[in-house]
């Protein structure tokens, strides 16, 4: 008869696909998951449309966290596993200058009409809050008047208000906070505001949906709570 020790079980391995927006929540949640699971979670950071086209072209993944919007879409495509989606955070899109630069008023909707006429550039995102952004400039009749002092960024607008590149910028909070060299003025007004909900589903084909569920309740946690708030967003 055998004396061969039992094999070791090897430790799952999870892959998060996540929205930029949620870098920083996703940084300090991974260890805490890690840690009391003994789970290895990797992950990889995009643009809310380029993870979900490679999701829809068949990219291999086990918990996608993208925009609900988005989540619902790649489930009703059989992509994400029915009724796995949960909401993780609710983020608003707020308003920033250069750290040190006046504050602007922004507090009523006509003070936030003329502080982006009288800004000498703006800048918003290609990625969902800039998808609103620039619908709301729409509506609100500004689009002509600020197009050819509009910047578009793939990347943080915090990141070119601090650099110089432009005057004013709007984005999720989320997303403005962790940008040394820019400061938040505030969030949008209530009548303007567009709350984007992050949610988290699990792949129809992973392998490891069990712990990736468990990640998933560590998300909705009192602790991982805290370190969303800490972010500038709310619980989902």
């Amino acid at each position: 008869m055998s004396t061969n020790p039992p094999a070791a079980k090897t430790a799952a391995k999870i892959k998060v696909l996540s929205g930029g927006a949620m870098q920083g929540l996703i940084a300090e949640a991974v260890p805490l998951f890690e840690r009391s699971n003994g789970c290895e979670i990797t992950v990889e950071i995009g643009l809310t449309s380029a993870l979900r086209k490679a999701i829809a072209d068949g990219a291999a993944f086990d918990i996608a966290l993208l925009p609900r919007a988005d989540i619902d879409a790649l489930a009703g495509d059989g992509r994400i596993a029915a009724h796995s989606a949960t909401d993780i955070a609710r983020s608003a899109i707020g308003v920033a200058v250069r750290a040190g630069a006046p504050k602007p008023d922004i507090a009523t909707v006509d003070a936030f009409k003329r502080t982006v006429l009288q800004a000498g550039s703006v800048t918003y995102s290609d990625g969902p809050s800039g998808l609103y952004i620039a619908g709301l400039m729409e509506r609100l009749g500004l689009a002509e008047a600020i197009k050819p002092k509009t910047r578009l960024t793939t990347g943080p607008v915090a990141e070119l208000l601090a650099r110089g590149e432009a005057e004013l910028g709007l984005q999720q909070i989320v997303a403005i906070l962790p940008v040394a060299g820019a400061e938040l003025v505030g969030p949008l007004p209530n009548e303007l505001q567009n709350i984007i909900v992050y949610a988290a589903g699990i792949s129809a084909q992973s392998a490891n949906a069990q712990p990736a569920r468990a990640f998933i309740a560590l998300m909705r946690t009192p602790e991982v709570a805290r370190i969303i708030r800490a972010k500038g967003l709310q619980p989902g």
